[in-house]
């Protein structure tokens, strides 16, 4: 159903379905709008605007000049996904707006979707407002209470810290900046400050998501809180000279997006964000290809080896040759066991890190020309590999860290990606770990975002899939570049290798979060959960055996890594069977059950097949998931092979303890899967 209200008074209401959006000004000329769900408050009179640096006022004595409603209803296929087929439902409202003052023209355009709203600034081809300076934007979240958040620090160089879950009043993020040594880099001024998706639930039962999509040429927005009166305000990350944003008309903002609904499980299920995304760039899209991947990676988080082939820069011999300290992980025959592993198990592709010079001057210099992308260690034979993988048919990854000089990676892309096209690289894996030069940028600074953008072209023009580390979060632009298959920009698994790691709530609240915007790279599939570290002996993953393969299908990702070692998985074979079946993209998704922070049920069904796989997990507290299989097809019989957490298994005590057991189902058949503490379980379902 959708409604609209003619205007009347400068006020104007659209509703679709449970989502109801008015639109208006006040007595100073200031835009202000509401969302209601179902009659219940979700964002009270909430105001809008601009201060430019030469006009400091863009937020009030405007008029309406027009506007117009519209709506759509259509059906488009992504690349890859969660879904085969996404429906695009909406009704957009367009507001023209003049300020009296300058006659500057501002147009605000509310799109109304089932779960929620989404809506962007944008500034028309004019004659008094052509290049201009964003100094702030003023977009006001009101929320109608104290609600429970789940948030972290607006940091404007990373999105890498623990979830805190408090009220909105109790939000101040000083001691977590403060704590977390663990992160290279942290830049977060306002100790009010957090990053989005920013997700909330109120004390009625209401789930609200706060975040924004198709972020291009415009800074990360950030929430500043204030705790006293529940208002949120947006506030954007700065560039060196302290401004925000450099446009010029016609230009416009990213969509700033709110999700709704008294449901948590519909918050997961939401495609509002991808919807308010560009279609695909390019229509040839049959080289983009999902994949699972192993790799040289966690040997060196956990210290058995180093990224780098000698211990510092100037360790030479009288030849000025690095002298190699023996354990360089990045060697020819130690990716070739990699590479042996991932095709005896039907893994597509090896991930090798530390193949490239430059690694022993990396690290907190600050320093513009550290990697060239394109001259190996003298123990890493790029051709030799190159034949090696190509003749057990698995793709090597190219790994590109930038240390976060932009500025050398953007004059040397076109050579890195000749290289890669040169030798078969069909993927490659960015970093951008440390202080960011341009000196003075930040990550999530809108020169940045435009890097980010600019690199995945290229990577398209070079057929080269894409997962980035360390950018801005995503805002669902893969739906515009189907390339950029995923990104960390998160907490993920390796921090259970150099800090005191993940607690068990911290998958059951990433879906909610970082996910809202798009794939991440959380590398799960930690087998060895106990005394991995060769530094930290009592070091341990938050979590157990059978949580690390649910979290293949809760945590989706196009390219999900198969993170730990060979050898840790030859002791748990029977177990690491369903990493192998696993796929990695979906023509449909159920969300079972959903709680944030407390626990996740998923059941995907696999493109093109008739197979479904289920992942469900919980926090530090166990509890039994109930599945019932009614998506199932009517009248067939399958086996589903179900890998449970044992009795006694405990994410601290006894991770590794888990057991499997296949039984024959049918859609009328329900699940009950028991979940240890910090546990899970995944189950697959194949036709008989």
């Amino acid at each position: 159903m959708i409604q609209a209200q003619a205007q009347q008074n400068n006020h104007i209401t659209v509703q679709q379905n449970n989502v109801q959006l008015t639109f208006t000004l006040d007595e100073q000329g200031r835009p202000l709008y509401t969302v209601q769900y179902k009659q219940q408050p979700v964002i009270q009179p909430s105001y809008l605007g601009f201060k430019l640096a030469e006009d400091s006022l863009l937020y009030k004595n405007f008029a309406i000049t027009a506007s117009e409603q519209t709506s759509a209803d259509e059906q488009w296929q992504p690349v890859w996904g969660e879904t085969a087929s996404i429906r695009n439902h909406y009704h957009q409202l367009t507001v023209h707006l003049q300020q009296k003052t300058t006659g500057h023209l501002l147009n605000l355009v509310f799109r109304v979707f089932d779960d929620g709203v989404g809506f962007r600034y944008e500034f028309p081809k004019q004659a008094s407002l052509r290049y201009f300076i964003v100094s702030d934007e003023l977009t006001g979240f009101a929320l109608a209470g104290n609600h429970k958040a789940f948030w972290i620090p607006g940091d404007y160089d990373s999105n890498e810290y623990l979830y805190s879950t408090t009220p909105i009043s109790d939000i101040n993020n000083t001691e977590v900046v403060k704590k977390a040594t663990d992160i290279a880099v942290r830049t977060a001024p306002d100790p009010y400050a957090v990053q989005t998706p920013l997700m909330l639930k109120t004390a009625n039962g209401l789930y609200i998501n706060i975040h924004e999509a198709a972020l291009v040429n415009y800074p990360a927005m950030q929430l500043h809180v204030n705790t006293k009166n529940n208002e949120l305000t947006a506030t954007l990350v700065p560039d060196a000279a302290g401004n925000k944003a450099y446009l010029h008309a016609p230009a416009h903002t990213p969509w700033r997006t709110i999700l709704v609904s008294d449901k948590a499980a519909d918050i997961l299920a939401s495609n509002t964000i991808l919807n308010l995304n560009e279609p695909a760039v390019t229509s040839n899209t049959s080289w983009i290809q999902p994949m699972k991947f192993v790799g040289v990676w966690w040997e060196m988080q956990t210290g058995k080896s180093t990224w780098s082939y000698s211990d510092f820069a100037d360790s030479t011999d009288a030849n000025g040759k690095l002298i190699p300290n023996g354990r360089h992980g990045a060697n020819t025959a130690n990716v070739k066991k990699y590479i042996d592993f991932a095709a005896a198990n039907n893994i597509k592709g090896v991930l090798v890190e530390g193949w490239n010079t430059g690694w022993e001057d990396w690290f907190g210099n600050w320093k513009e020309n550290v990697f060239d992308f394109v001259t190996p260690y003298p123990d890493f034979d790029v051709n030799a590999l190159q034949r090696y993988a190509q003749s057990k048919g698995v793709q090597i990854i190219m790994h590109n860290e930038t240390s976060g000089s932009a500025t050398n990676y953007e004059r040397q892309m076109d050579t890195a990606f000749r290289f890669m096209a040169a030798h078969g690289y069909h993927s490659v894996k960015t970093g951008y770990v440390g202080r960011i030069i341009p000196r003075g940028e930040h990550h999530d600074g809108q020169w940045m975002v435009n890097h980010y953008e600019r690199v995945a072209k290229k990577a398209l023009q070079y057929h080269v899939m894409v997962d980035a580390h360390e950018p801005q979060r995503p805002t669902g632009l893969h739906r515009t570049y189907p390339n950029w298959m995923a990104c960390e920009a998160g907490r993920g698994n390796e921090y259970n290798a150099f800090s005191n790691g993940n607690p068990p709530e911290h998958e059951t609240i990433l879906p909610f979060t970082r996910l809202m915007g798009g794939p991440m790279d959380y590398t799960p599939g930690i087998f060895k959960l106990k005394g991995y570290s060769a530094d930290v002996p009592d070091r341990q993953v938050h979590s157990t055996l059978a949580k690390q393969l649910a979290l293949y299908v809760t945590l989706y990702s196009p390219v999900q890594m198969v993170a730990d070692l060979p050898e840790n998985y030859e002791a748990h074979k029977d177990a690491f069977r369903f990493i192998r079946d696993v796929p990695v993209d979906w023509s449909d998704t159920k969300i079972i059950e959903a709680e944030p922070g407390d626990y996740l049920t998923i059941a995907r069904r696999e493109k093109g097949k008739s197979s479904w796989f289920i992942g469900a997990i919980t926090d530090e507290n166990s509890r039994t998931a109930t599945v019932s299989l009614s998506f199932l097809e009517p009248g067939k019989q399958y086996k589903a092979t179900l890998y449970t957490d044992a009795a006694n298994a405990d994410w601290k005590n006894n991770p590794e303890a888990y057991e499997i057991k296949q039984v024959t189902v049918t859609n009328t058949t329900t699940l009950t899967l028991p979940l240890a503490a910090g546990g899970g379980a995944a189950v697959s379902i194949l036709p008989l």
